[in-house]
Protein backbone atom coordinates (compact mmCIF):
# COMPACT_ATOMS: atom_id res chain seq x y z
CA UNK A 1 0.00 0.00 0.00
CA UNK A 2 1.23 3.17 -1.01
CA UNK A 3 2.60 5.94 2.20
CA UNK A 4 -0.15 8.30 0.94
CA UNK A 5 1.46 10.80 3.30
CA UNK A 6 4.77 10.46 2.00
CA UNK A 7 4.22 10.26 -1.36
CA UNK A 8 2.53 14.06 -0.75
CA UNK A 9 5.75 15.10 0.84
CA UNK A 10 7.95 13.56 -1.19
CA UNK A 11 5.87 15.30 -4.12
CA UNK A 12 6.16 18.56 -2.72
CA UNK A 13 8.57 20.46 -4.72
CA UNK A 14 6.86 20.06 -7.98
CA UNK A 15 4.35 21.99 -9.57
CA UNK A 16 0.63 20.82 -9.22
CA UNK A 17 0.54 20.03 -13.28
CA UNK A 18 3.34 17.90 -13.03
CA UNK A 19 2.62 15.40 -10.09
CA UNK A 20 2.84 12.03 -12.15
CA UNK A 21 3.35 9.84 -9.47
CA UNK A 22 0.01 8.34 -8.53
CA UNK A 23 1.01 5.35 -6.08
CA UNK A 24 4.53 3.41 -5.03
CA UNK A 25 4.98 0.32 -2.91
CA UNK A 26 8.11 -0.36 -2.21
CA UNK A 27 9.76 -3.64 -1.05
CA UNK A 28 13.27 -5.19 -0.09
CA UNK A 29 14.15 -8.71 -2.18
CA UNK A 30 17.43 -10.25 -1.56
CA UNK A 31 19.07 -7.29 -0.70
CA UNK A 32 18.01 -5.34 -3.41
CA UNK A 33 15.04 -2.46 -2.75
CA UNK A 34 12.57 -1.73 -5.78
CA UNK A 35 9.79 0.57 -5.93
CA UNK A 36 6.67 -0.82 -8.29
CA UNK A 37 4.20 2.39 -9.66
CA UNK A 38 1.35 4.14 -11.03
CA UNK A 39 1.65 7.10 -13.31
CA UNK A 40 -0.61 9.39 -15.25
CA UNK A 41 0.18 12.45 -16.89
CA UNK A 42 -2.89 14.06 -18.20
CA UNK A 43 -1.36 16.89 -19.72
CA UNK A 44 2.10 17.32 -20.60
CA UNK A 45 4.19 20.07 -18.54
CA UNK A 46 5.79 21.10 -21.35
CA UNK A 47 4.71 20.65 -24.65
CA UNK A 48 1.55 19.77 -27.02
CA UNK A 49 -0.08 15.92 -26.47
CA UNK A 50 2.25 13.94 -28.49
CA UNK A 51 0.09 10.75 -27.65
CA UNK A 52 2.77 8.67 -26.11
CA UNK A 53 5.26 8.58 -23.16
CA UNK A 54 8.17 11.09 -23.83
CA UNK A 55 12.45 11.39 -22.69
CA UNK A 56 11.56 14.02 -20.69
CA UNK A 57 8.40 12.68 -18.89
CA UNK A 58 10.53 9.61 -18.50
CA UNK A 59 13.00 11.32 -16.63
CA UNK A 60 10.79 13.41 -14.64
CA UNK A 61 8.66 9.96 -13.63
CA UNK A 62 12.07 8.54 -12.59
CA UNK A 63 12.95 11.80 -10.50
CA UNK A 64 9.23 10.86 -8.71
CA UNK A 65 9.64 7.40 -8.30
CA UNK A 66 13.25 7.45 -7.00
CA UNK A 67 12.63 10.22 -4.64
CA UNK A 68 9.90 8.32 -3.34
CA UNK A 69 11.77 4.69 -3.11
CA UNK A 70 14.65 6.80 -1.37
CA UNK A 71 12.38 8.34 1.10
CA UNK A 72 10.59 4.98 1.68
CA UNK A 73 13.53 3.56 2.09
CA UNK A 74 15.05 5.92 4.80
CA UNK A 75 12.11 6.22 6.71
CA UNK A 76 11.92 1.91 6.95
CA UNK A 77 15.37 1.14 7.24
CA UNK A 78 15.60 -0.63 4.11
CA UNK A 79 19.02 -1.17 2.41
CA UNK A 80 22.51 -0.88 4.66
CA UNK A 81 23.90 2.13 2.46
CA UNK A 82 21.34 5.13 3.95
CA UNK A 83 21.46 3.39 7.62
CA UNK A 84 22.76 6.86 9.09
CA UNK A 85 19.87 8.55 7.19
CA UNK A 86 16.86 10.24 8.74
CA UNK A 87 13.55 11.44 6.81
CA UNK A 88 14.68 14.83 7.61
CA UNK A 89 18.69 13.78 6.14
CA UNK A 90 16.73 12.87 3.27
CA UNK A 91 14.43 16.26 3.02
CA UNK A 92 17.37 18.27 3.55
CA UNK A 93 19.03 16.75 0.27
CA UNK A 94 16.60 15.58 -2.02
CA UNK A 95 16.50 18.44 -4.31
CA UNK A 96 20.39 20.18 -4.13
CA UNK A 97 22.28 16.68 -3.12
CA UNK A 98 21.13 14.12 -5.25
CA UNK A 99 22.46 13.86 -8.57
CA UNK A 100 21.28 12.22 -11.81
CA UNK A 101 25.37 11.52 -13.22
CA UNK A 102 24.29 9.49 -16.33
CA UNK A 103 20.32 8.59 -17.49
CA UNK A 104 19.67 6.38 -20.77
CA UNK A 105 16.37 5.03 -21.78
CA UNK A 106 15.24 2.65 -24.44
CA UNK A 107 11.55 2.87 -26.10
CA UNK A 108 10.85 -0.26 -27.35
CA UNK A 109 7.21 0.34 -28.13
CA UNK A 110 4.92 3.59 -27.15
CA UNK A 111 3.57 4.08 -24.03
CA UNK A 112 -0.10 5.54 -23.15
CA UNK A 113 1.09 8.29 -20.90
CA UNK A 114 -2.49 8.52 -19.41
CA UNK A 115 -2.15 5.23 -17.29
CA UNK A 116 0.96 3.37 -17.22
CA UNK A 117 3.15 1.48 -14.57
CA UNK A 118 6.98 2.11 -14.05
CA UNK A 119 9.19 -0.11 -11.61
CA UNK A 120 13.08 0.88 -11.07
CA UNK A 121 15.24 -0.70 -8.29
CA UNK A 122 18.59 0.03 -7.00
CA UNK A 123 21.57 -2.57 -8.87
CA UNK A 124 24.00 -1.27 -6.28
CA UNK A 125 24.90 1.31 -3.87
CA UNK A 126 28.20 2.10 -2.59
CA UNK A 127 30.29 4.26 -0.65
CA UNK A 128 32.96 6.02 -2.34
CA UNK A 129 35.62 8.80 -1.98
CA UNK A 130 35.87 12.14 -3.57
CA UNK A 131 39.57 13.62 -4.64
CA UNK A 132 38.62 16.00 -1.90
CA UNK A 133 37.95 13.75 0.52
CA UNK A 134 34.32 14.10 0.90
CA UNK A 135 32.44 10.97 0.87
CA UNK A 136 29.30 10.50 -1.45
CA UNK A 137 27.23 7.57 -2.25
CA UNK A 138 27.31 6.06 -6.21
CA UNK A 139 23.82 3.77 -7.17
CA UNK A 140 23.32 2.63 -10.43
CA UNK A 141 19.83 1.47 -10.85
CA UNK A 142 17.42 -0.19 -13.55
CA UNK A 143 14.00 0.83 -14.63
CA UNK A 144 11.11 0.60 -16.97
CA UNK A 145 7.56 1.51 -17.82
CA UNK A 146 5.03 -0.29 -19.18
CA UNK A 147 1.15 0.40 -20.01
CA UNK A 148 -2.25 -1.88 -21.00
CA UNK A 149 -1.33 -2.44 -24.49
CA UNK A 150 2.36 -3.38 -24.47
CA UNK A 151 3.95 0.14 -24.18
CA UNK A 152 7.19 -0.33 -23.23
CA UNK A 153 10.52 1.48 -22.29
CA UNK A 154 13.73 0.78 -20.50
CA UNK A 155 16.18 2.44 -18.79
CA UNK A 156 19.70 2.70 -16.18
CA UNK A 157 20.67 5.56 -14.36
CA UNK A 158 23.45 6.33 -12.04
CA UNK A 159 22.69 8.39 -9.22
CA UNK A 160 25.49 10.58 -7.10
CA UNK A 161 24.43 11.54 -3.22
CA UNK A 162 26.91 14.11 -2.40
CA UNK A 163 27.04 15.94 0.65
CA UNK A 164 25.97 13.20 2.72
CA UNK A 165 25.16 12.79 6.52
Amino acid sequence: MTDEALLARVLVPYKEHCKYLRSAVVTEHDGRVSARCEFEISESCYIDDTGHLNSVEVNICYNQMMYFLVAKTVQDGLGAEFADWTLDDFFKHQLPDILIARFSSSFRRPVDPRAFSGEMEFRSVSRRTRPDGSPFLYADTAFRYWDATSGRCDGEATLAFVNIP
